[in-house]
């Protein structure tokens, strides 16, 4: 098969080298954002006089065809044409004969590409966006039946305070907050166009740029056309933003397995979310939490493959930047699939109140609160840590825990301490009092979660 490029070439590659530098295997992903970006660039082109109005009237009808098949399915790629953006012009020219060969006036597929690729990403950040506040709703219904409560604060996974199970919960709203900020700051950087850049330095056609990018909403043009061709920044920072996503997922699905094993108890996840076992019949495996914390692995891979890609390219394209999208591919389908379940698993857990405040009354938790009580009454705090601590030791000793001593116990350690101080003690009465800004005090949980839902 002649090449639409090809004619300087004597001879034609074998058909596993075409296969081997062929990209229709994933960038056919880009069909709709290649004919969308061929749309506009056929009007500008009209819209400068560089192309008569028949021949725009044929190419813009020969492309809304073509749209319409790839809406329903009916495209046949190939690999003899390379990429996206060969096979639509090859289909464009049997659809409506050799003017279809004119829509590439002015433009190459280096900006072409780079068009598509900003086009792609401005639709899916705006979907991956709205999939996190998706997933923020969820948190905050679940968050608010659970104020009050209360369930160990953890350090080094030991157990540490009481806290407002609510509070917990919130903590990844907050980091969701700053993932979909992040993203939508991003937009800044993709909203821009690259097309009419051409190969690299521009062209002799009288195009209007700005136009074209009109035409596809976008917000900016590239000042420089040997920058717009080679800038792949804001798919990296996609990458890197996506990355953060994970991690965050990641450290959620963590807790997610701890909380559903049979040594916590704390929450059981429907049975939509978990696995069975092939060979034992008792497990309920937390497998989709245990994927997503797999899969950030995957997108860390894409962020460095990409990184390392561009690390020593010269400017402008190289054949290089072809991996420029798999990973960029793979790490939106791999963020949305896994904010849409973190979602549904969240919403449609259940939440063991009575396991969790059984184990808030089973540790030392609240021994900050003796240190504390004893630090108002006048006490040096590091005294009063160390009094607590004796305290903490002597319930060891005898397999109690702080609100099992006696007050004759009590006072032994100090006597600044009378009774009142079991009612410090009380788990719950510890979480309350907590109430300064951000802490886990119902009063402030509940301002945080106002103030997430005036956000959402």
């Amino acid at each position: 098969m002649t090449k639409l490029w090809g004619g300087r070439f004597q001879k034609s590659a074998e058909q596993w080298v075409d296969e081997f530098g062929a990209s229709i295997g994933f960038d056919h992903q880009l069909v709709m954002e290649d004919l969308t970006g061929s749309i506009a660039h056929v009007r500008m082109l009209g819209d400068c006089g560089i192309l008569p109005k028949a021949d725009v009237v044929a190419i813009l009808d020969g492309l809304e065809q073509l749209k319409e098949k790839a809406a329903n399915d009916e495209l046949v790629f190939e690999i003899a044409n390379e990429d996206i953006h060969l096979n639509l012009e090859k289909m464009l020219i049997e659809l409506i004969g050799p003017v279809g060969g004119k829509l590439h006036t002015g433009r190459s597929r280096n900006d072409q590409v780079a068009t598509d690729m900003h086009l792609f990403l401005k639709n899916r950040v705006k979907e991956i966006i709205n999939s996190i506040k998706t997933f923020q709703k969820a948190l905050v219904t679940q968050a608010e039946q659970h104020v009050e409560t209360i369930a160990p604060g953890y350090t080094h996974l030991q157990r540490a305070q009481p806290i407002s199970f609510a509070h917990h919960l919130m903590a990844y709203f907050w980091m969701l907050e700053r993932d979909q900020q992040r993203l939508s700051e991003s937009l800044k950087r993709i909203d821009i166009s690259p097309l009419g850049a051409g190969a690299l330095a521009g062209t002799t056609f009288p195009i209007d740029r700005k136009k074209a990018a009109n035409y596809l909403g976008f917000e900016q043009v590239y000042a420089n056309s040997m920058d717009a061709v080679s800038d792949r920044d804001f798919i990296v920072e996609f990458l890197g933003n996506a990355s953060l996503v994970m991690m965050h997922l990641s450290r959620f699905a963590e807790e997610i397995i701890l909380w559903s094993s049979q040594e916590f108890q704390f929450i059981e996840l429907d049975d939509a979310f978990a696995t069975g076992s092939s060979i034992m019949p008792q497990k309920k495996n937390p497998d989709m939490a245990e994927l997503i914390r797999g899969k950030t692995g995957r997108v860390y891979g894409n962020l460095f493959s990409l990184l390392t890609t561009l690390k020593g390219l010269p400017l402008t394209y190289n054949k290089d930047m072809q991996e420029d999208k798999e990973g960029m591919f793979d790490t939106v389908q791999t963020l949305l699939g896994s904010l849409k379940i973190f979602e549904g698993m969240v919403r449609t857990m259940t939440i063991h109140t009575d396991r969790l405040n059984e184990a808030v009354h089973q540790d030392f938790s609240n021994a900050t609160e003796l240190a504390d009580y004893l630090a108002t009454k006048g006490m040096p705090f590091r005294e009063a840590h160390d009094v607590t601590g004796k305290l903490v030791f002597l319930c060891i000793q005898r397999g109690i825990y702080l609100l099992d001593l006696s007050i004759g116990d009590l006072k032994a350690a100090s006597d600044l301490i009378d009774e009142d101080v079991y009612d410090v003690l009380s788990p719950f009465a510890a979480v309350k009092r907590r109430n300064s800004l951000g802490g886990t005090g119902f009063d402030q949980v509940r301002l945080q979660l106002e103030k997430a839902k005036a956000l959402l």
